[in-house]
């Protein structure tokens, strides 16, 4: 892992109404790292994400700020513009080529099949009507079933993604980030609808994929636990505020209890941090 950073965020807001789902939250991602992003629900997780992909714009700086010439608003991958001053870039699609996201929900195409769902992951390389037809280059192909072998389900490869169970679908989804060739996983609560089981091994495939392949990954988790157990650094966020940035095994019971109330002691598993 070197020290650059692949990921730079400077002092991000975004306002839904009269609510502040992100408030200037700072943060750089460098190469290689694997990093969760934890807080309560509404803390502002998924708003940061979105925005990183540029799928969420967020807050231009007030008109004050810019007269003092300070640079707030400002989101780049790979040392290029996704988005400043409230505007997403329009160099953002060179970005997300190399971005994998991956939802909550999957994001597959229930009736094609889950080969076709991970051969998607070539569109940005290939003409556009081949992903139409289901014309696939050989080296789409090849790519295709490495990525459903490497993750664990190339035996499910003619079946309709929609008859799939939860588990091998965000296998599926991860897949189609390898076949993309991203160099950084998005992960928007992968694993938040599946069964224990099931979310152990996606979180299993980030992290080999994290320390095997060196990509980076950042995802956003509601269960404390994985998050210290698979992340080396954790990012907790509390009413759009950032209120820790460090090692995961630096994150300490009373912090927890700070970021999710009183409540979170009663129910968080028996391996707490002390």
């Amino acid at each position: 892992m070197t020290s650059d950073p692949v990921l730079s965020i400077r002092a991000a807001s975004k306002t839904f109404g009269s609510r502040r789902a992100l408030d200037a939250v700072s943060l750089d991602v460098r190469r290689g790292e694997m990093i969760a992003l934890i807080g309560p629900s509404g803390s502002g997780k998924s708003t940061l994400l979105r925005s990183i992909d540029g799928l969420q714009t967020i807050d231009a700086p007030s008109d004050q700020k810019a007269a003092k010439g300070e640079e707030g608003g400002v989101i780049t991958a790979f040392g290029g513009p996704v988005q400043a001053r409230g505007k997403v870039s329009d160099q953002v699609r060179k970005a997300r080529v190399r971005i994998g996201f991956i939802a909550q929900q999957f994001n597959l195409v229930g009736r094609l099949s889950l080969f076709s769902n991970v051969a998607l992951g070539s569109l940005g390389r290939i003409p556009f009507w081949r992903g139409v037809f289901g014309a696939w280059p050989e080296e789409t192909k090849t790519a295709t079933m490495a990525a459903l072998h490497r993750v664990g389900v190339s035996e499910y490869a003619a079946q309709r993604a929609n008859t799939l169970s939860g588990g091998q679908q965000q296998r599926g989804a991860i897949a189609r980030a390898l076949v993309q060739k991203a160099k950084i996983i998005l992960a928007d609560e992968p694993v938040a609808s599946l069964d224990p089981v099931s979310a152990r091994k996606v979180m299993e495939i980030l992290r080999d994929l994290n320390k095997s392949d060196g990509l980076t990954v950042v995802v956003t988790l509601h269960q404390v636990d994985y998050a210290l157990r698979y992340c080396d650094r954790v990012v907790a966020l509390k009413a759009g505020k950032k209120v820790y940035d460090g090692p995961a095994d630096g994150l300490k019971r009373e912090q927890l209890i700070d970021i999710y109330g009183p409540e979170f002691e009663d129910v968080f598993w028996e391996g707490a941090p002390q």
